[in-house]
């Protein structure tokens, strides 16, 4: 495979709204060790990325600047000491940055292969999402068998992700959207009840779903105010994971409920983590989510995808939040 001196990207100019994302030319970057220059097909678009292009998120030290934290394409070169891939293997891949470009580097460890039967713009749109919900329900919540589950956002990229991957092992999930319409798809996907929380209280839905008991584990992306209100909708022992802020990094808590029913408020972000901590999400997605993907049993839910050229569009509706499920850049 001849792999030219330069390629297309998508560079943020400067701080700001979506108009700030051109079309730039830059170099081809070179594997190091451990990495491989993956033919970028389709990248993921996500909430970070919009984040990073507004000048709210900064790029960890020795990440690209061109955003883009997923992809799917084939593997164009191999750094030293990669034993398991070949140039031509079709990936998936988790990276730092660089991925709304023609090519990227990606850690070997946090690439997966394609899940047969998935196309390259539906692959492209897992593993963000993926990663992130393993990390912070399996790994950080340790949720067990016959806890139930509440996902804030499910009609959002991680939502989607999380109801399909949390009920296919066995969970109640629950989950909140802004429409009637977002509910019915989280239903479809797999939430035994979805909450309008513009029409209806999520924690009097959850205490009456779960015959007042209420739910064992909670992933919140909102803050804010919402998480007093999910620690009133916990049972006794529940943890709540917090992943994002969108709704304020504030909060009033009363800590007297979590002493007495012991209750767990934790978080973590995804990004900044070593090469390692990503590899061994990866390996347990592999081994335990992928033969699920594989079985149809959970889909890649793309809502519209944009050419590379067209990302400030991409940025536009992913900001409007008039989606369900991913966005997502053709290359």
């Amino acid at each position: 495979m001849t792999i030219p001196e330069t390629m297309r990207v998508v560079e943020i100019t400067q701080p700001g709204g979506p108009e700030v994302l051109r079309i730039g030319t830059r170099p081809v970057p070179r594997p190091q060790q451990g990495e491989l220059l993956v033919k970028v097909a389709a990248a993921g678009v996500n909430r970070p990325d919009t984040m990073q292009r507004a000048g709210n998120y900064p790029v960890p030290p020795g990440a690209s600047d061109i955003p883009g934290l997923e992809l799917a394409g084939s593997i164009a070169a191999i750094g030293e000491g990669v034993a398991r891939w070949r140039v031509g293997d079709n990936v998936t891949a988790l990276v730092q940055g660089g991925g709304y470009a023609e090519y990227c580097t990606a850690p070997a460890p946090q690439c997966l292969p394609i899940p047969k039967g998935m196309i390259p713009v539906e692959a492209a749109s897992l593993p963000e999402t993926f990663f992130t919900v393993w990390s912070n329900v399996f790994d950080r919540a340790a949720i067990k068998p016959g806890e139930s589950f509440l996902v804030q956002g499910g009609s959002s990229g991680i939502g989607v992700a999380a109801i399909q991957i949390v009920k296919a092992f066995g969970h109640k999930v629950f989950a909140t959207a802004g429409s009637a319409e977002k509910c019915e798809a989280c239903v479809k996907l797999g939430a035994d009840r979805a909450v309008n929380y513009k029409t209806e209280d999520f924690v009097a839905a959850v205490k009456e779903a779960t015959g007042g008991k209420g739910v064992d584990v909670v992933l919140d992306m909102v803050g804010g105010d919402y998480i007093d209100r999910e620690l009133k909708c916990l049972a006794d022992d529940g943890r709540i994971v917090i992943i994002a802020f969108l709704g304020g990094s504030k909060a009033t808590l009363y800590l007297s409920d979590i002493l007495r029913r012991r209750l767990t408020v934790t978080g973590s972000a995804l990004r900044p983590r070593s090469v390692e901590f990503k590899g061994a999400i990866a390996r347990n997605l592999r081994e335990k989510v992928w033969p699920l993907i594989e079985a149809g049993r959970i889909k890649a839910v793309v809502y519209k995808t944009f050419p590379l050229a067209e990302a400030a569009k991409a940025h536009e509706l992913m900001e409007s939040s008039r989606h369900i499920g991913k966005i997502v850049l053709t290359v």
